[in-house]
């Protein structure tokens, strides 16, 4: 469905089965967008490794507040370049190489 696979800026919330964590970490993947994605885990270990897996520019574990300190952005169409942290200013600087 279209709701479930771009995305939709609003109240809004996706509920879709999935019968093992490779299911549900690939029906998270598949979408040409994205942004942010969460895992909830009482294991943090186990929560970590699957937000490894997921193909975002920012994972929060267990409702986490997003670290305004680290870059933030997407992958794949959801964005280009970073913005906060170090990352993000590389995007306003002119890197230059002079060799004697």
């Amino acid at each position: 469905m279209r709701i479930a696979r771009e995305e939709i800026f609003g109240p809004v919330l996706v509920v879709l089965a999935y019968d093992d964590e490779d299911d549900a970490v690939r029906i998270a993947n598949d979408s040409e967008y994205g942004l942010s994605g969460g895992v909830w885990s009482r294991d943090e270990e186990h929560t970590l490794a699957v937000a490894r897996r997921l193909r975002t520019g920012t994972v929060t574990v267990n409702g986490a507040p997003v670290a305004f300190d680290g870059p933030f952005g997407g992958f794949k169409a959801s964005g280009i370049g970073r913005e906060y942290g170090a990352a993000g200013l590389g995007a306003y600087t002119e890197y230059k190489t002079i060799t004697v």
